[in-house]
């Protein structure tokens, strides 16, 4: 995010400094005592600095986006923009929609989703619980579609989270998803087989992957970041080994011709998966060595372990200081 206070805008440093998160420049990780260099903040933590204002500001920068729609198969397209990357599977039965942007996009994914076809939205699938890809539950059981989810994601929906310095009060009833599943859940719609897993805590703990099989498409939700450094929530459960674990069953289940759909970032594939799954190993067993060897928090983020990776991969949201003290913060 670009920012500037002439403008209003917000931005990734705004919004980790109402939450709490940046702290001499450092990051503090949910649920855990907050270290020295932190001061009296806790990464997630409730302040006074987090609001509501800081959602709808969000929301109206996210929603300005437009959205991209690239055709993936005859059936099978992924639209961009406002927010985590949408999966369409469009045919005669109805489409089957994967994520759903933020609030004030809908209009605009509307108009995209036409543009593909006809047919009416039948089913939408949440990947996971956040506002970026959950923002539209209420707006497509309005306008008839059900809202398919892990149980989870419908247990965080009903909970107050504070994240980035945003407060999410409990959805309205009419935002939760209409059906939820434990393991899997498998649906046949358009030609396609849709295969939906429950993935282990990884980047939250109500991540789910969706494959269509005949079009070879995977939709990993935020599982993935394409080409940059992640954002892992712990406070619902995210950390780095699941997230890890994660991406290394995903490139296990691809093969060379398979269209990966990041949560954000462009398209990917199997190479630009696996890429992803070495790079956090690689910031792992480095940060790893160096929690072992005894070194604080803060003492790790000195040490710069990630320099030779941050021109390839910390100019993204996360950027090399924050990931390092959310990955510090997750590992045992």
């Amino acid at each position: 995010m670009i920012s500037d206070e002439r403008t209003g805008r917000i931005t990734r440093r705004d919004l980790l400094r109402r939450g709490g998160i940046l702290a001499g420049g450092m990051v503090v990780v949910p649920l855990m005592p907050a270290p020295s260099w932190a001061g009296p903040f806790g990464f997630f933590q409730a302040q006074a600095q987090t609001s509501t204002d800081a959602v709808a500001a969000y929301r109206a920068q996210m929603g300005a986006i437009p959205v991209e729609t690239t055709k993936l198969t005859d059936s099978l397209a992924m639209l961009s923009g406002p927010g985590g990357n949408v999966l369409v599977i469009n045919g005669p039965d109805g489409k089957v929609v994967v994520d759903s942007f933020v609030l004030p996009a809908f209009p605009n994914l509307r108009k995209a989703l036409d543009g593909i076809g006809p047919a009416p939205v039948k089913v939408l699938i949440d990947t996971h619980w956040h506002l970026d890809h959950a923002d539209n539950n209420e707006n497509f059981r309005k306008a008839g579609a059900a809202v398919l989810a892990h149980e989870n994601t419908r247990k965080r929906l009903t909970e107050t989270h504070d994240v980035l310095g945003m407060h999410f009060p409990p959805a309205p009833a009419g935002a939760l998803p209409t059906e939820t599943f434990k393991d899997r859940k498998s649906i046949e719609a358009n030609g396609e087989k849709i295969e939906i897993a429950y993935i282990p805590p990884a980047h939250t703990d109500t991540d789910v992957s969706i494959h269509c099989t005949k079009g070879n498409v995977l939709h990993l939700g935020d599982v993935f970041f394409n080409g940059a450094y992640p954002f892992i929530d712990a406070s619902t459960g995210g950390n780095i080994n699941g997230t890890i674990a994660a991406a290394d069953a995903a490139v296990k289940r691809t093969d060379a011709s398979t269209k990966i759909i990041p949560g954000h970032g462009p398209l990917g594939d199997r190479a630009a998966l696996t890429k992803y799954r070495d790079m956090l190993v690689t910031v792992r067993d480095r940060v790893q060595k160096l929690k072992a060897a005894g070194r604080t928090a803060a003492e790790v983020v000195a040490a710069n372990p990630t320099a030779d990776l941050d021109a390839l991969w910390g100019n993204g949201f996360m950027k090399a200081k924050d990931f390092l003290g959310i990955l510090y913060a997750t590992l045992r």
